[in-house]
């Protein structure tokens, strides 16, 4: 069974195809390995040159790429990509115009798509509601949503209280009633009634009225009535299912009726109308709306949902859909480089900031460009907490009263104090030193976790770069230096001494580290291990270090002597890249034309398979070897996911495989179809073990098909021309292939 892109159960009759991929577990090895059989001619010819720069290069070639990129001439269309600005990419605009939040800035997604603090601020005054009806209408419902968060909360705490005030009277009742009883016996036992019977009669008084005085409480303790929260619920429940008939009669509306009808409902209608949208109906009532209903309407649930999603849906956008190919793939590159993990707190909001300002304009230029931009940005000062970091001598921590501008030297070091005066709270360091921006500097950033530093140098650098804040994070602010939080004095950082000079002290480690020898060797390693292979040759890496070093870290001329170097064109280097989790969708996507009218499914494919986009928690990022993604559970959700694409099962992802033969219409010869599809998919790179498993499952045509992948014959056995041929089928089960999982 499909749900929402993933196979959850297989019926029996889809068993065989279980088997094909299970069985397709002997390429792990295959995949690891690097290929040891090479051909006669040791030189590749054109074509296989063309497949093999469009598989580095790019997120996978399309049906044509192959032979337009032979019509230019291999190397000049190489060059055409190292120069993204000659690209005419106006096709990806019209893609990408539905994410208004792409093209804003971190403070507008802010105030248009509030977090928790936003709201509480307008909801206590501090700020005051939006005037515009759809962006009020996201915070009435927050608002609304919050009160009854903080309702419960009170509730639950009055009901602690409560309970605790019932066994506390509960055990006095006990206890008074326990007490007058020993008294009773006491006396009955040392006295003897009076002729007027006094003793017997307070002891029996006594008695009853404890007891009735227990009664009483347990009767008033027993007695529950329903709470103002609890009515409130229940109106609320009502409210709900009021909206959940609404939402049937409005979807016979036009759209812009039907999102007028929304914005004028009251506060708790929208609430209602809001938890209505999270199940299934959504989909079919935003049907026609523009991109500002529809983000309003989902944001009345989830303000930063929206953000994230519409992020997540750019970036599979561009790697599917752009023609400026290397530039996004390094793009994606230097993101993984310079990780951010967009679950941390306001990160949510300045990410796409990052990426489009930070990241993308520097994907290709200078590297010290692209290490300060990042070290300034909101997004890495923010995830690395430098932000909040304090030097331990800073006038913050010391506790001097804030100046007037003007009062600190050119070094940042604040003048003294007037009448300084001992204080056991002066010295208090309200946040402290931060080293995570500094250890992650070092390590990952530049020098690598060999190179050649130590835990001073990295607290060093933890005081350069105090001082280095973001203005209002939550509000979508910008950089920030400030004075008052940086450490005075010099700082000795790699045996250099940083002198004292404030803000530029951070510039100058930066400029030191982006030009040393051992970023260059670290940053050309990566980009080998990206474009060649896992265990790049040394005398690649030196090469493209040297040109790191001689053009001042000029990215594009690095990867311009990488693509023009013999190891990267050596026969062993041709499909020998396993590729990550999102190369594969990419590809699977670019390879079948595919229309994708809603990139969501395919990013939730992405989850399936272990790489969430900007879902990487530590600075690490995500692994480029091949380990780190080839198991058999792996090769298995990526053959659900190649034949629910081939076969129009991935919601929002239209896939016409018939276009992939090479006709108008399905062919009654399975033979025919599957090597038209080997050629166009694969480029023909079939090889005979694979070839021969998928004529197996055609030939069976999905009954009882079992991989005999020990076949002797010499010939490619031709499928059953009797049967018109499955080519969803077909198509799924070589993008499936452990030849199509390689580039």
């Amino acid at each position: 069974m499909f749900r929402s892109g993933v196979f959850v159960r297989f019926r029996p009759r889809q068993l065989p195809l279980v088997l094909l991929s299970l069985s397709l577990a002997y390429v792990v090895p295959e995949l690891l390995a690097k290929k040891k059989e090479k051909p006669a001619d040791s030189q590749a010819d054109e074509q296989k040159r063309a497949v093999h720069a469009l598989n580095r290069l790019t997120f996978g070639p399309r049906p044509g790429d192959v032979q337009q990129e032979m019509a230019i001439g291999v190397e000049k269309w190489i060059d055409l990509q190292l120069h993204p600005e000659k690209i005419n990419d106006s096709a990806l605009d019209s893609r990408l115009a539905f994410l208004r939040t792409v093209h804003m800035s971190s403070k507008e997604i802010a105030e248009e798509f509030p977090d928790q603090q936003m709201i509480r601020q307008v909801m206590d005054g501090k700020r005051p509601m939006p005037s515009d009806s759809a962006k009020r209408a996201v915070y009435r419902v927050q608002i609304a949503r919050l009160q009854e968060r903080k309702e419960r909360k009170t509730e639950a705490a009055g009901n602690g209280a409560l309970a605790n005030a019932r066994a506390n009277s509960a055990e006095n009742a006990a206890s008074m009633a326990a007490n007058n009883l020993n008294g009773t016996v006491e006396t009955a036992a040392n006295t003897t009634p009076d002729s007027n019977g006094v003793n017997g009669a307070r002891n029996s008084g006594a008695v009853s009225t404890s007891a009735s005085g227990n009664d009483n409480t347990m009767t008033a303790l027993a007695e529950k009535k329903s709470t103002p929260e609890e009515d409130a619920e229940a109106r609320r429940r009502e409210e709900r299912l009021y909206a959940d008939l609404s939402v049937q009669q409005l979807v016979d509306l036009p759209p812009e009726q039907r999102y007028k009808k929304i914005l004028a409902m009251s506060a708790d209608e929208q609430w209602a109308f809001a938890d209505s949208l999270r199940g299934g109906q959504a989909q079919e009532f935003l049907a026609g709306m523009d991109s500002r209903q529809k983000e309003t309407l989902l944001a009345m649930n989830n303000p930063q949902g929206v953000v994230t999603e519409e992020l997540v849906q750019a970036k599979l956008l561009r790697a599917v859909y752009s023609e400026r190919q290397l530039e996004e793939v390094m793009a994606d590159f230097w993101f993984n480089h310079f990780n951010v993990f967009v679950g941390k707190g306001a990160d949510r909001l300045l990410l796409n900031s990052y990426e489009q300002d930070v990241i993308r304009p520097r994907a290709l230029g200078k590297f010290e460009d692209l290490l300060i931009a990042t070290a300034k940005s909101p997004a890495m000062l923010f995830y690395l907490d430098n932000w909040l970091s304090v030097g331990p001598n800073s006038a913050q921590a010391l506790g001097i009263p804030a100046r007037p501008v003007g009062r600190y030297s050119p070094s940042g070091r604040p003048y003294p104090p007037r009448n300084p005066r001992p204080n056991g709270n002066a010295r208090r360091r309200q946040n402290g030193l931060n080293e995570n921006y500094g250890r992650e500097l070092l390590e990952l950033h530049t020098l690598s976790v060999n190179g050649g530093y130590s835990q001073r140098d990295v607290t060093e650098v933890a005081k350069v770069f105090t001082g280095w804040t973001i203005d209002k994070p939550f509000e979508g602010g910008g950089f920030r230096y400030d004075p008052r939080t940086h450490e005075p004095g010099p700082k000795f950082v790699l045996g250099h001494r940083i002198k004292p000079k404030g803000e530029d002290e951070g510039r100058e480690v930066l400029h030191r580290l982006a030009t040393s020898p051992q970023t260059a060797h670290f940053i050309s390693l990566k980009l080998a291990q990206r474009f060649v292979s896992d265990d790049p040759p040394q005398v690649l890496v030196d090469r493209m270090a040297k040109t790191f070093l001689k053009k001042k870290g000029d990215i594009r001329e690095v990867l311009s002597t990488l693509f023009h170097s013999p190891e990267f064109w050596a026969e062993d280097a041709y499909r020998a890249k396993v590729k990550t989790p999102l190369e594969f969708v990419a590809s699977a996507v670019r390879a079948t034309g595919a229309d994708v009218e809603d990139a969501m499914p395919l990013a939730r494919q992405l989850n399936t398979m272990g790489m969430p986009l900007y879902g990487a928690q530590p600075p690490t990022g995500y692994s480029m070897k091949a380990e780190a993604w080839v198991s058999s559970s792996a090769l298995l959700n990526r053959m659900n996911f190649a034949l629910a694409l081939t076969s129009g099962k991935v919601r929002g992802v239209k896939v016409d495989a018939v276009q992939l033969t090479g006709s108008n219409a399905p062919p009654a010869d399975s033979s025919a179809a599957l090597s038209a599809m080997e050629t166009r998919l694969l480029a023909g790179d079939v090889s005979k073990q694979t070839h021969d498993s998928i004529v197996a499952q055609v030939e069976e045509g999905g009954k009882n098909a079992v991989l005999d992948a020990n076949r002797k014959t010499g010939q490619r056995k031709p499928a059953d021309t009797g049967r018109r041929a499955d080519v969803g089928t077909i198509a799924g089960l070589l993008v499936g292939s452990p030849e199509f999982q390689k580039r």
